[in-house]
């Protein structure tokens, strides 16, 4: 029987395109989780490069059942629809994000505010969201200067947590490079380490279903 290819998505939250810590980890994730292989495709969503905002004109055309909207509306809705689809098709998800100011960044916030829709990635059961986006695993690569992960003032790792588990992605890891400005060196080669053992356990994981088969 076939095997059908894995997909990874990885989405880069940083500002910068060089010296960026985040995407070098993120580089080193994708990797470790198989991504140099024919075998799996990998889909970049580099945030930097621009995303929308959620408007007066794109919340109503959300919340316009999809076969009543008009053209206008199909096309302020292309952007989220886009990025709602590489969620769904991707098995494994790398997000790599900044600390700023505390906080994650406010492209990643938009990135997030165009993901989380009603009856597209999360449904209401009695007043309770229930996310649909299930069967998929994360990797989360946290990264700061000074604000250090699981902190009183760490404000991205646990948003970043509910916001995977809100659109139902519970499975998720997290691989801390935060304090960099302390001990820069050591925070990378430890982060790194953490990663290879990601992709050691990704990979005695996926012999084991294989062997299944």
């Amino acid at each position: 029987m076939s095997r059908v290819p894995k997909t990874i998505l990885r989405v880069d939250a940083s500002m910068r395109k060089t010296k960026s810590v985040s995407r070098q980890l993120a580089d080193e994730m994708v990797a470790s989780l198989g991504g140099r292989s024919q075998d799996i495709e990998v889909v970049n969503r580099d945030l930097s490069c621009g995303i929308g905002l959620v408007n007066d004109a794109w919340i109503d055309s959300d919340r316009t059942p999809e076969e009543m909207r008009t053209q206008d509306q199909r096309v302020i809705l292309a952007q989220s629809d886009a990025l709602v689809g590489e969620l769904q098709a991707a098995d494994d998800i790398v997000i790599a994000v900044p600390i700023y100011n505390f906080g994650v960044p406010a492209a990643f916030k938009a990135w997030i505010d165009l993901i989380c829709r009603t009856n597209v990635t999360y449904v209401l059961e009695n007043d309770k969201p229930r996310g649909i986006l299930v069967n998929k695993r994360a990797f989360v690569v946290i990264t700061s200067s000074g604000t250090l992960g699981g902190s009183e003032i760490d404000y991205t790792s646990g948003y970043v947590n509910h916001i995977l588990a809100f659109i139902g992605i519970k499975d998720v890891t997290f691989v801390d490079a935060t304090g960099l400005s302390k001990n820069r060196s050591k925070v990378i080669t430890n982060a790194s380490q953490e990663i290879t053992k990601i992709g050691d356990a990704a990979s005695n994981t996926q012999r084991n279903l294989s062997a299944a088969e």
